[in-house]
């Protein structure tokens, strides 16, 4: 701490990704642990968190993340998706294909940043806020497959009529961005993915998680 930080801010903050890295809630008790501080300090932190909802406590006691965070989250979207533009045109106007940013929401994969490309006859009509699950399209497999490996080495994923009928897709995942998951990809009216199209998106994956570090 610093004559510039806020130590009760400090401790607020803490407690709000203590209980992000539990699925089950902390109580007052392991809290003060945790956080090294009494117990009256942590039912003063944990009350002033719920008047805004950012937590909440369970019949037992158990304090967990509350909705306030989902709401503060989805603020997060118009943030990255400003931050990914430059790569996702650059993407689209290279390939010649429908590029875009994919993030996790809940279960499902949600389109946040949709870029086509100005010189093609035709491509996929591709909008931002559509959504599918994750096991489902190369923009959710991508984000399956990071979650299972060992290695941060950049990959991708290639589907074909996953989401739509003759489209053929390929994402990689974002990797190294704290709080972020999700993917970059393209998809494009074709039986396959060219060659070359899998590198080229890895590329512009590893651009987007530079611009949002």
């Amino acid at each position: 701490m610093t004559a510039e930080t806020s130590q009760t801010l400090d401790r607020g903050l803490r407690v709000l990704k203590l209980l992000a890295d539990t699925d089950h809630g902390l109580t007052v008790t392991e809290l003060s642990n945790k956080l090294g501080v009494n117990r009256t300090v942590v039912y003063r932190l944990l009350a002033t968190l719920e008047q805004h909802a950012l937590v909440r406590r369970d019949l037992g006691g158990r304090a967990r993340v509350g909705l306030g965070v989902l709401r503060l989250g989805r603020q997060v979207h118009p943030l990255v998706r400003e931050a990914a533009l430059p790569a996702l045109r650059s993407l689209a106007e290279d390939i010649g294909a429908t590029a875009h940013l994919t993030l996790v929401d809940g279960a499902d994969a949600l389109a946040v940043a949709v870029v086509e490309p100005t010189w093609t006859d035709y491509h996929v009509a591709y909008r931002a806020g559509f959504r599918h699950p994750l096991d489902r399209g190369a923009a959710g497999r991508a984000i399956l497959a990071a979650r299972h490996k060992a290695t941060d080495e950049p990959g991708y994923t290639l589907t074909h009529g996953e989401l739509e009928a003759g489209a053929s897709g390929a994402a990689a995942p974002l990797l190294g961005v704290t709080g972020v998951e999700g993917s970059v990809g393209v998809v494009m009216l074709a039986d396959a993915v060219p060659e070359r199209v899998g590198p080229r998106v890895v590329d512009a994956a590893r651009e987007v998680a530079e611009a949002l570090r």
